[in-house]
């Protein structure tokens, strides 16, 4: 039987594989509960799961906050995740999902919690194409195993339900807050890599606001295919990829390829071997920041400032 610290080193070397854990669970179906979808949050972004607190409401709370709890002398806001999806659970809301990531702490009610399923990032596909409200990043295929049949799970934009039940978290100035215009040589781009609608048209509002131009691709694998059609086009002129692209900017959590399956391929590859890799992300704490270090990304930047994104930049292309 394996050991608790055996469990967590083996999670922690999934992201040298382009792996990931994603837990399983449901919120509810139609009016009468039924025909329950699959839903699936990334397991380094679950703090903890607990059996449904007392909660407190709170006066003049935005719709689909249930309130908040004392969870061991934190406050912590609770979210009606099924509410938000717009299904009804046949059994009531269970189970609380305490997340952590993107300089926040919050929880999510849902109806009840599956299993824990592991995954390479090959096995997700961006939903950015289906119907929906956008609060569905990507689809996870889940394999057959112990006589279930094959299975999909929505991959939820976290961001983007956060961002949309706490609008005045957008009333960040960027323009002061980033400060003065910078410069690239002249030709050259920031190549940007997010699968989150929200986390793009921030990442698009804080690279204008920078003054430098950039080309934006929605995965991982699109990043990479992206970087080496740039490189083969330089090289066709008589220049270098560096002559192309300042800076690749990355996002962790992307379908098909991950931030770090990206990054190391960079830092791998001698064509673009010294190219800076700053690694932009909601993931957050010191294990996910010991594997930027270990895929030899130049810099770790937790969503979303952007006040720190531009101070990374402006150290990075200065250098």
């Amino acid at each position: 039987m394996k050991s608790v610290q055996q469990e967590v080193d083996e999670r922690s070397n999934l992201t040298g594989t382009n792996k990931f854990e994603l837990l399983l669970f449901r919120l509810g179906g139609d009016a009468s509960g039924e025909h329950s979808e699959l839903f699936g949050i990334n397991v380094f972004k679950i703090r903890e799961i607990v059996a449904m607190p007392t909660i407190t409401k709170v006066a003049g709370a935005p719709d689909h906050v249930l309130g908040v709890v004392n969870l061991r002398g934190q406050i912590i806001q609770v979210l009606d995740l099924p509410g938000i999806a717009g299904v009804t659970p046949k059994t009531g809301l269970n189970i609380m999902l305490v997340t952590e990531f993107a300089r926040t702490t919050q929880a999510f009610a849902v109806e009840s919690v599956e299993e824990i399923v592991r995954l390479d990032w090959t096995q997700v596909m961006s939903a950015e194409k289906s119907a929906g409200s956008g609060m569905v990043t990507s689809i996870a295929r889940l394999e057959p195993v112990d006589g279930q049949p094959a299975r999909l799970a929505q991959v939820l934009d976290v961001e983007t339900i956060l961002r949309n039940l706490n609008p005045e978290a957008q009333t960040e100035n960027i323009e002061q807050a980033v400060g003065a215009k910078m410069k690239l040589k002249p030709g050259a781009v920031i190549l940007a890599a997010d699968d989150s609608v929200v986390a793009r048209a921030l990442i698009e509002q804080g690279l204008d606001a920078m003054g430098l131009p950039f080309v934006m691709t929605k995965s991982g694998k699109e990043c990479w295919e992206q970087l080496n059609h740039i490189a083969a086009a330089a090289e066709a002129e008589g220049k270098t990829v560096h002559d192309k692209v300042a800076l690749v900017l990355t996002d962790l959590e992307m379908p098909e390829m991950d931030g770090f399956t990206l990054t190391r391929n960079i830092k791998s590859n001698a064509r673009f071997g010294n190219m800076p890799v700053v690694i932009h992300s909601s993931l957050s704490g010191t294990t996910n920041e010991e594997h930027v270090k270990n895929v030899r990304a130049d810099a770790y930047v937790a969503k979303f400032s952007a006040e720190d994104l531009s101070r990374t930049l402006r150290t990075l292309l200065r250098q």
